[in-house]
C-alpha cells in the first residue's frame, strides 16, 4: 500500500533527511569536511549539497520528439583566502573523494594554521514555495495530455498557424549549506516551466511567436494558467504579427507594457547593481549610493520573498535568507546585491544574493525576482500621454554592457502610438538606449504592477539561474527605436 506524501516531504525538512539518510552526511561528517577545507590556513569555508531531478518534455509537429530525465548531485567546497577563492567539486559523496574535493580546494593558501570551524547549527528558514505536488512526480501521460491540449488550442486558433511546439521543463532540487561559521541551511527547491511556440504562415510570410511561464509550482499551475490559454496567446501574437508594419526608426517617446517589459529593468539596470560589479569598480552605479541614479518615480527592488516567484528562495546559496532588497528608492541609490566576498569589501551584511547554477560553480551575486513598484498613473493616462511614439509590450531578450549600461533589446510585440491611441502592430523592432539614462526619462508610472509569468533565465559569466521580472506600464520621454521604415 502506498502512502500519501505529507507537505514536509516537499519542504526544507526532506532535504535535510535527504542528505542525512540515504548519504550519512550529519553534523559531524559536515564538521570533518569543513576541517580539511581550512587545513591550509583559509579564512571561511562552506559546502554546497546538490541533489537535482530533472525532466523535459519537447513536442513538435504532433508528436514526442524528445523526452528525458535523470539526477544529477554533488558537493562544491569554496575557500576564501582574502580576496582569493579556492573551489573544488565532486560528483561523488562518499566521504573519501567529499574530503579529497575540500582539500583540494583548500589549497588556495598554506599559512598552517586556522582555529577551525564553528559548530554547524541547524536553523529554521522560511518556507515560501510548498506544493502539494511537484509535477515531476506525475505520470508522463498525464503532463503528454496537457501537451496535447495545448497543441489542439494553437491549431485551432486560426488558419495560418502550421507549427506548433510545445515543451514542459522541471525540476527538483534538494540543497544543503554548511559554513565554517557554524551555519546550516538545507532547501527544497521544485520548478517547472511551460512553453508553447506558434508559427503563423500566410503567403511568403512566416512569424513566430512565444507564450509560456511557471515558477516554483507544482501541477497546481495549470489551475491558473489552462494549456489552451497559453497556447492561444502564443497563437494570437504570431496571427497579430503577420498584421505588422514596418517600425519606424528614431528617437521616441516609448511605453513599456506591464509585466515583460520588466526583461528591460532586469538586464539594463540590475545588473549593473549586482556588487561584484561595483566592488571591481567596472559599474555604470559604482560609487554612486546615495546619488540620484533614476527619475524621481522610479523605485527598483529585488525580492526573493515573493510566493512560488521563479526567482524566489528560501535561502541563498551561502545559506543566507532570501530577502526583500530596495536598490533604488524614489530615485536615489540605496545599494548593491551582494554576495558574502562584496559584503565583506562594502562592509554591509550580505543580501541574500549569493546564487550559483549548480554544486560545480562557486556563487557569486545575482538577481532573484526584480521589479519596479507601481505608480499612480493608469495605462489609459500614460497611452493618451503620447502624440507619436512605441507601446513595446514583450521582449526575447537583449544585450547590456555592464560598464556604461548601454543595452540593445528586440520587441517581439510592439505597436503603433498615434494621437494617444494604440494603433498597428510593428514588426522588426529594437530599443536602443543606456539603462540609468531610460531610468531617469521615466515620465509616468501606472498603478497597474505585474510580475511577469515565470520563464525567465539569467546568464552572467556562464552561469545560469532562474529569476522573475516584473514592472508596470511606464512612459519613457525618449528611447531610440531601431526600425526599418524608410
Amino acid at each position: 500500500m502506498h502512502n500519501s506524501p505529507t507537505l514536509d516531504e516537499y519542504s526544507a525538512a526532506a532535504a535535510r533527511r535527504l542528505f542525512r539518510q540515504r548519504y550519512a552526511i550529519d553534523e559531524q561528517v559536515l564538521g570533518s569536511l569543513l576541517e580539511v577545507a581550512l587545513s591550509r590556513g583559509g579564512d571561511y569555508a562552506d559546502l554546497y549539497f546538490e541533489h537535482r531531478s530533472s525532466s523535459s518534455i519537447a513536442f513538435e509537429e504532433q508528436k514526442v520528439k524528445t523526452a528525458s530525465g535523470g539526477i544529477t548531485q554533488g558537493l562544491g567546497v569554496r575557500v576564501l583566502s582574502g580576496d582569493s577563492t579556492g573551489y573544488a567539486y565532486t560528483e561523488d559523496l562518499s566521504l573519501a573523494s567529499m574530503r579529497q574535493a575540500a582539500a583540494t580546494a583548500a589549497r588556495i593558501c598554506d599559512r598552517g594554521s586556522n582555529p577551525g570551524p564553528a559548530g554547524v547549527v541547524d536553523g529554521a528558514g522560511p518556507d515560501r514555495y510548498r506544493v502539494e505536488q511537484p509535477s515531476i512526480e506525475v505520470s508522463s501521460a498525464d503532463k503528454l495530455a496537457l501537451i496535447r491540449r495545448a497543441d489542439e488550442a494553437a491549431r485551432a486558433y486560426d488558419p495560418s498557424i502550421i507549427r506548433v511546439n510545445v515543451s514542459f521543463v522541471e525540476e527538483v532540487k534538494h540543497v544543503l549549506v554548511a559554513t565554517s561559521e557554524g551555519r546550516l541551511a538545507a532547501d527544497y527547491q521544485p520548478m517547472l516551466r511551460f512553453n508553447v511556440q506558434c508559427l503563423s504562415e500566410v503567403g511568403n510570410s512566416r512569424q513566430m511567436a512565444v507564450d509560456g511561464g511557471g515558477g516554483r509550482l507544482g501541477m497546481e499551475y495549470f489551475i491558473d494558467h489552462p494549456p489552451e490559454s497559453i497556447a492561444r496567446e502564443a497563437a494570437r501574437q504570431a496571427v497579430t504579427l503577420q498584421r505588422g508594419v514596418d517600425a519606424p526608426a528614431g528617437y521616441l517617446p516609448v511605453v513599456l507594457g506591464a509585466g515583460e517589459s520588466g526583461i528591460l529593468l532586469h538586464e539594463a539596470v540590475g545588473h549593473g547593481l549586482e556588487a561584484d560589479f561595483n566592488r571591481k569598480k567596472t559599474s555604470n552605479y559604482s560609487d554612486r549610493v546615495g546619488q540620484q541614479v533614476a527619475s524621481e518615480l522610479c523605485t527598483v527592488v529585488d525580492d526573493a520573498t515573493i510566493g512560488h516567484g521563479r526567482g524566489t528562495i528560501n535561502v541563498d546559496d551561502e545559506g543566507n535568507a532570501g530577502q526583500e532588497n530596495v536598490l533604488i528608492r524614489d530615485g536615489v541609490l540605496q545599494g548593491y546585491l551582494q554576495d558574502r566576498i562584496s559584503a565583506k569589501h562594502f562592509g554591509v551584511a550580505p543580501s541574500g544574493n549569493g546564487r550559483r547554477e549548480s554544486f560545480r560553480h562557486y556563487p557569486m551575486p545575482r538577481m532573484t525576482n526584480t521589479y519596479m513598484l507601481a505608480g499612480q498613473s493608469t495605462p489609459d493616462e500614460i497611452i493618451h500621454a503620447v502624440k507619436r511614439g512605441l507601446y513595446a509590450k514583450a521582449f526575447s531578450g537583449g544585450q547590456v554592457n555592464i560598464s556604461n549600461g548601454d543595452f540593445v533589446f528586440s520587441v517581439t510585440e510592439g505597436y503603433l502610438i498615434e494621437d494617444g491611441q494604440v494603433t498597428h502592430p510593428v514588426k522588426n523592432v529594437n530599443l536602443i538606449g543606456n539603462g540609468p539614462d531610460t531610468l531617469s526619462k521615466v515620465t509616468m508610472v501606472g498603478h497597474d504592477f505585474t510580475l511577469s509569468d515565470g520563464r525567465w533565465t539569467c546568464g552572467k559569466d556562464g552561469q545560469s539561474v532562474p529569476v522573475g521580472v516584473g514592472i508596470p506600464t511606464v512612459l519613457v520621454s525618449g528611447i531610440t527605436v531601431g526600425g526599418t521604415q524608410q
